[in-house]
């Protein structure tokens, strides 16, 4: 009898020991998954980039079929998240001058902007997330597309419906896709008879007179870039300050030396297991031989991120939390053509969040336990209350 993936409910931001152990011992190993039967988990570092840097691993081949992954089959035709060169190239292309590092330094002075005018309404003790960690990415990136920011209720929820892991039912998560899908197309359509400057209007332009993406690609487009634009860096804000209050003497090297702060980002990003198991399905188009293992024609692969970034073979005692290694190599935004685009984006919004907290708060600390999500994706603080 095949095992069982995940091996363990997330507890806070521990890290799964099995994981170490496959590294060591079976680094490539065929598991059930919680929908869509056996598939292969990568769990090295250079086993998870070989996967992502190789064409021969489709994303788009698993689009519509009942593949090994880790939540329902909600996955629709046109995201970028899915798809595999030409089209990934196509439609990448339209957004990527709007994340380059040089248009997110552009943004930097707004963040503060945002980040300082949140934390002047704290009160003593404050729940950091519903006080800085999801108001300001939301902020940000509905500014930069031109979705109204009153609607944030509706779309955070809706969010946290689409990336359910047992949170909500498969008819509940459904539900939320079809209000995202339905939301963007009324945006859509209203930029048609109000055209803007923003994100949206320049997709909207790139489809009515360009031709370079289809109706059902710019809905699905603008769903993705909404909902991966706010969701994880929101939900890393409050795992980044979690993480430094457990590690005290971390929390005390970075205030002593603001300068650390760009290396911290990284090594929180490498540090903490962002999501409750592996990613995206990868479909192999032809035999292919990864770390000695052959994979079949037709079978699935998944990535552990958290595992690969906790290998020991890349970073020496991978399992402690060390702002002064050098961690900018790790996979916590991919690897490969699917890349995240907005890497840069969440890299600037985390520094600001931190650095700002730390930085008008000497004394900040925990007012209660953390209480973290449950049966959802990505995993993160419900509720991160602290005093100063």
């Amino acid at each position: 009898m095949s095992r069982s993936y995940p091996f363990s409910e997330p507890d806070g931001l521990k890290h799964d020991p099995t994981y170490a152990r496959l590294r060591r011992d079976e680094p490539i190993v065929r598991l059930r998954f919680p929908y869509g039967g056996e598939g292969w988990l990568v769990t090295r570092y250079d086993d998870a980039k070989a996967v992502m840097s190789d064409h021969r691993f489709s994303r788009s081949a698993a689009v519509g079929n009942d593949v090994p992954r880790m939540a329902p089959n909600l996955v629709v035709g046109g995201s970028l998240l899915t798809m595999d060169p030409p089209d990934h190239t196509r439609l990448r292309r339209l957004v990527s001058k709007a994340f380059t590092v040089r248009r997110m330094e552009e943004l930097r002075p707004r963040a503060q902007q945002i980040t300082d005018e949140l934390i002047d309404a704290f009160d003593d003790p404050a729940d950091l997330v519903e006080g800085l960690a999801m108001p300001l990415p939301i902020t940000i990136i509905c500014e930069l597309l031109g979705v109204p920011f009153e609607d944030r209720t509706d779309f955070r929820t809706w969010s946290e419906q689409l990336l359910t892991a047992g949170a909500f039912s498969p008819e509940e998560s459904a539900d939320g896709l079809v209000k995202l899908l339905g939301y963007i197309g009324n945006l859509v359509a209203d930029r048609r008879t109000r055209p803007t400057d923003d994100l949206f209007g320049a997709l909207v332009l790139a489809r009515d007179e360009e031709d370079r993406l289809s109706e059902q690609e710019l809905v699905v487009f603008g769903v993705t870039l909404l909902v991966a634009g706010h969701e994880t860096t929101a939900n890393q804000i409050g795992n980044a300050m979690v993480t430094l209050f457990d590690h005290p003497d971390q929390l005390a090297a970075l205030r002593a030396d603001p300068e650390l702060l760009p290396a911290a980002v990284e090594e929180l990003l490498r540090f903490i297991p962002l999501g409750r198991g592996a990613g995206f399905p990868r479909v192999a188009l032809e035999d292919v031989e990864i770390g000695g293992v052959t994979i079949p024609k037709g079978d699935t692969v998944l990535v552990s991120v958290p595992s690969a970034n906790r290998d020991e073979s890349v970073y020496d005692h991978a399992d402690r939390f060390d702002l002064h290694r050098d961690a900018g190599h790790h996979l916590a935004f991919g690897h490969g053509i699917h890349f995240c685009l907005g890497a840069q984006l969440a890299r600037m919004e985390l520094q600001v969040a931190i650095g700002t907290l730390l930085r008008r708060f000497p004394g900040l600390r925990l007012a209660e336990p953390v209480e973290f999500r449950q049966g959802t994706l990505v995993r993160g603080p419900r509720r991160l209350l602290v005093t100063w």
